[in-house]
């Protein structure tokens, strides 16, 4: 029998694995998607959720959004909570490899009749000042002990030394710096892999992109007016990228050294050895969780330093300054954490470690965990599309409190690498984008063909499921303009 007859329909968007499907379940698993989006899901996520929840100290139900696709150990899309007070474990496959992929959102008072006539310019320039591509290198020529002093400090070194503002730091997840990161616990191969990584896009699904939030995609007015989107065919810059080889190395690291004692010291046996993982409360766990942190501050530091060379690039085009141009931060999104937060399980309030990866954290209204300035509107949630659909901007609910406030992180893949690169060419995908007003720059006519629309979900059902949920509402939507691959 197909995995997907197991489900049981809870309501048109939760669709459940019971916790008596598979020997060792010790909570339900869930999928968040509406049942079109669920039956196009590869069999794997069903599988890996419900090993997901296997594992100890898990909380309520192992979910996975209306996004998910497989990937190791978690699904992409998965979300656990363990509670470390009850012998919950971190597990590096419930974070992800690109420790704190994540999105970033600026603004500007640049209209799309001002950016077309120049808009080659622009992204050439970006293409010039963002390397990307895999194994690129960033302009800041760091020694290993700065970058032990940047993965530390986060966005906050990179303001310190000129590379932003201050207001950057509050617009973004964790002010830019997760407290507790400790270098003492990442490798010197970790440091070798990452420190001449900082200011880079890297591959496969990063980018860099201009976008225009036409009248008609702008769903809410007055919290778009509060994120700053104000101007009809208003150009903003997204941009997702993560922490590079370092953060690769951390996880890589430290799943080896999970291998070694998670049995042998712990008694923890798994179904999937993708899921290696330790007591959170324990040497190794503690260690890991210090390591992780370290690539959650590099990657802020990341895309701090990129939104600085984008504003470069505006300014220099458009002979203004960026604050001239209103190049503001509305928010910096991260995927791919591990994070303790409060959060109300059966009436109580409880700490709870969140794995999210490949999700997006949401919080509603009245949060503590977010900036002042968004205590009444809910957190910005920043959803990115293909280069040929469009992205999102939306909100978090209240509601979103039956996810602990998680909701989707992207489109998701509905092909592999593998399969694109047979179905499209790379250089022909481009001159078909650029046919269609999309003008786009890639290192890789391979990795472009990787990314091409088809090869991901509807970014606009993907949304609609997430409001159907209750687990964010959309603002507005954007249409790429311009685009800078990986």
């Amino acid at each position: 029998m197909a995995i997907i007859d197991s489900l049981q329909k809870i309501s048109d968007t939760i669709w459940e694995l019971p916790a008596t499907y598979k020997d060792g379940m010790r909570v339900p698993a869930r999928i968040i998607a509406t049942e079109k989006l669920v039956r196009e899901m590869d069999e794997a996520v069903y599988q890996q959720t419900g090993n997901v929840a296997t594992l100890p100290g898990i909380t309520r139900y192992a979910l996975c959004m209306p996004d998910g696709h497989s990937g190791y150990g978690f699904p992409i899309g998965g979300v656990a909570a363990m509670d470390p007070h009850a012998g919950g474990v971190i597990s590096p496959g419930g974070i992800g490899f690109d420790i704190n992929c994540g999105m970033r959102l600026v603004t500007t008072n640049l209209t799309l009749d001002d950016v077309q006539p120049r808009l080659k310019e622009i992204v050439d320039l970006l293409f010039q000042r963002v390397p990307a591509g895999v194994g690129s290198h960033g302009f800041l020529k760091l020694s290993h002990g700065d970058f032990r002093d940047l993965v530390e400090q986060g966005a906050c070194w990179c303001v310190e030394h000129d590379y932003g503002w201050k207001e950057d730091l509050e617009l973004t997840e964790e002010n830019g710096c997760i407290s507790g990161a400790d270098a003492s616990k990442i490798s010197e191969r970790a440091v070798e892999r990452g420190y001449n990584q900082v200011g880079t896009l890297g591959s496969g699904n990063h980018y860099l992109e201009v976008q225009v939030a036409r009248p008609e995609d702008v769903r809410d007015k007055e919290l778009a007016a509060k994120f700053g989107i104000t101007i009809p065919n208003q150009i903003v810059v997204m941009f997702h990228c993560g922490s590079r080889g370092f953060g690769h190395q951390v996880a890589t690291d430290y799943l080896q050294k999970f291998l070694k004692v998670m049995e042998s010291k712990y008694g923890i046996k798994i179904l999937d050895r993708e899921l290696a993982c330790a007591p959170f409360d324990s040497p190794e766990g503690r260690d890991y969780f210090a390591a992780m942190k370290c690539g959650l501050n590099m990657s802020f530091a990341n895309r701090q330093v990129i939104l600085h060379r984008i504003r470069e690039v505006f300014s220099e085009v458009f002979g203004r300054s960026a604050e001239d141009l209103g190049m503001r931060m509305v928010y910096d999104v991260a995927h791919n954490t591990a994070k303790l937060e409060r959060h109300v399980v059966d009436g109580k309030e409880k700490e709870l470690l969140v794995h999210r990866k490949g999700s997006t954290r949401a919080f509603g209204p009245g949060s503590d965990e977010l900036p002042a300035r968004y205590h009444e509107t809910g957190q910005p949630v920043i959803i990115g599309g293909s280069m040929e659909t469009g992205s999102y901007l939306l909100v978090g609910t209240a509601s979103g409190a039956e996810t602990f406030f998680s909701t989707a992180h992207g489109s998701g893949r509905t092909m592999s690498r593998t399969k694109a690169r047979k179905q499209w060419h790379g250089k022909q995908l481009q001159r078909d984008l650029e046919a269609r007003g999309i003008y786009v720059r890639s290192t890789s006519w391979a990795g472009l063909a990787e990314e091409a629309g088809p090869a991901y979900k509807d970014i606009d059902e993907v949304i609609a499921a997430t409001e159907l949920a209750g687990i964010s509402k959309p603002v507005a939507r954007f249409t790429p303009i311009g685009n800078v691959k990986g």
